[in-house]
């Protein structure tokens, strides 16, 4: 019965965040962010990956610097069940994959708000810290996948949710490190093979935690900080062997993570990123959203000052040096995606776990608890439907193409990625549709390489995101409208040229 008593709260914890989380993907789906959720080309990536390792063809796959391991892990058994038991689409798989991930990311903030304990509310505030999440992402309602709306990206699989979650765990495990001596083995192990995993998956694991967490280390180190060598070592160490274990995975990597960096462009991106600003402020949701982020910027550094216990000290200082230490990498790094500078919209959510419980009556937070638990589940079920209706809206322009597509077998096609890539995943054959450039070589980027196995294709599909490009036959080729798409049928099959990333 006390161990009934004692885990109730943190059943309640996890309800009330699938609650929040439904209601996250809910607003975020009803909005023109929807097509970065559902169906942009970089969305779909560990949703290929995943039906290629369930139907046995993931051997050839050219990755990206990422390589999407947890993602695809998670990923795996919900496809099973989900879309190969109970029949669902593609659409409804990664509406309910993006609830799951927000709920498992209440989960890193639960781990890294810290134990319970006298004067401390860690269920309370991870939830807050998720509701304001929440706030920041239903501020986000655009369909670029380029601009500073960074906190509805981790509703997809693809943008880094991986790399996300295990800097928060990272916190958790250094705070709980300290407050839990006990445990301080297992935590430390724990620190080290998130560590290595993440590192291994994304190496921008090391710029959004190995680097900023390792200068804080290094700092509290000076200061005679003991527990900070050990975790120091382990958390280096851990990355530096998770990144030497992608040397024998270099086969499925098409390009290294560092074509990534451009020192020289620093110019460049700080100007990229100030422009990005500008259009992020100039709407009122965007203001908001931005004054609510320096807020939680100015309560991490004023808890940095109060804060006595070393574990909370350490999770407030992280809530914004972690941003400020990655808007300033990326900058010398010479990078110009906005993705990159996710950890500007997380790592301050970590000040709201270091702050106190309120003084407020046990009664009081009871009737506070109950009356927000019902309000948070009538916005849930109104949430699925829209959802829902998300999921189930019609694209008469999409199935014109693949309902072509499936009425000749015999033939294969071939497109750009930012426009082949949907149409690929819904076929039944996803090898049907190959990505190709703009002079028609076979593009190996996030794809399967087995595709390229055809001596030719016999039609094209464009649309608006298509590059022109001039190879034999276009200009013979017979045009079939399907709305925003354009199949081009050719006059001959035309063979693939050879193959680049």
């Amino acid at each position: 019965m006390t161990h009934l008593r004692r885990a109730l709260p943190e059943i309640g914890g996890w309800a009330a965040a699938i609650a929040i989380a439904v209601i996250i993907v809910g607003q975020v789906a009803s909005t023109a962010r929807a097509e970065v959720l559902f169906r942009d080309a970089d969305s779909l990536i560990v949703a290929l990956v995943t039906r290629s390792l369930v139907e046995g063809s993931a051997t050839q796959w050219a990755m990206s610097p990422v390589l999407f391991l947890p993602e695809v892990a998670a990923f795996l058994p919900l496809w099973l069940v989900a879309h190969s038991l109970l029949g669902m689409n593609l659409f409804g798989v990664l509406a309910v994959s993006a609830v799951i991930t927000v709920a498992l990311l209440y989960g890193a903030l639960r781990f890294a708000a810290g134990p319970r304990g006298e004067g401390r509310w860690p269920i309370v505030a991870a939830l807050a810290a998720l509701s304001l999440f929440g706030i920041l992402a239903a501020s986000e309602s655009s369909a670029s996948r380029d601009s500073l709306e960074l906190a509805s990206l981790a509703l997809t699989s693809t943008y880094y949710i991986g790399a996300v979650a295990a800097m928060l765990f990272t916190i958790g495990a250094l705070r709980r490190h300290r407050e839990q001596p006990r445990h301080g083995t297992a935590l430390l192990i724990t620190l080290a093979l998130v560590a290595f995993v993440s590192t291994l998956s994304n190496p921008l694991f090391i710029a959004w935690a190995t680097a900023p967490l390792a200068l804080l280390l290094g700092w509290r180190m000076f200061r005679g900080d003991v527990p900070a060598r050990r975790e120091l070592v382990l958390l280096v160490g851990g990355s530096a062997l998770g990144f030497l274990s992608r040397i024998p995975l270099s086969a499925w990597i098409a390009d290294t993570s560092a074509a990534y960096a451009q020192p020289a462009r620093w110019l460049d991106a700080a100007s990229a990123y100030l422009t990005l600003l500008g259009e992020r402020l100039s709407t009122p949701q965007g203001l908001l959203a931005a004054l609510l982020v320096v807020g939680l910027l100015g309560l991490g550094i004023e808890r940095t000052r109060h804060v006595r216990d070393s574990g909370t000290a350490l999770v407030a200082m992280a809530s914004w040096l972690i941003p400020a230490v990655v808007v300033v990498g990326m900058i010398a790094m010479g990078t110009q995606s906005a993705r990159y500078l996710q950890p500007v919209v997380w790592a301050p959510l970590l000040a709201v776990l270091c702050l106190p419980r309120p003084p407020l009556p046990r009664r009081l937070r009871m009737v506070l608890a109950v009356t927000l638990s019902i309000v948070l589940l009538l916005i849930a079920v109104l949430s699925t439907q829209r959802i829902r209706t998300a999921v189930q809206h019609p694209d008469p322009d999409l199935a014109c193409v693949t309902d072509r597509i499936r009425a000749h077998p015999e033939q294969t096609g071939a497109g750009q990625f930012w426009t082949v890539r949907l149409p690929k995943a819904l076929l039944p054959d996803p090898s049907q549709l190959v990505q190709v450039d703009h002079e028609l070589n076979a593009y190996a980027w996030l794809v399967d390489r087995g595709d390229f196995s055809v001596d030719a294709v016999t039609f094209l599909i464009e649309d608006a995101q298509t590059v022109a490009g001039n190879f034999p036959g276009r200009e013979n080729a017979t045009e079939i409208s399907c709305g925003r798409y354009t199949i081009v049928q050719l006059p001959e099959p035309v063979p693939l040229g050879p193959q680049r990333s």
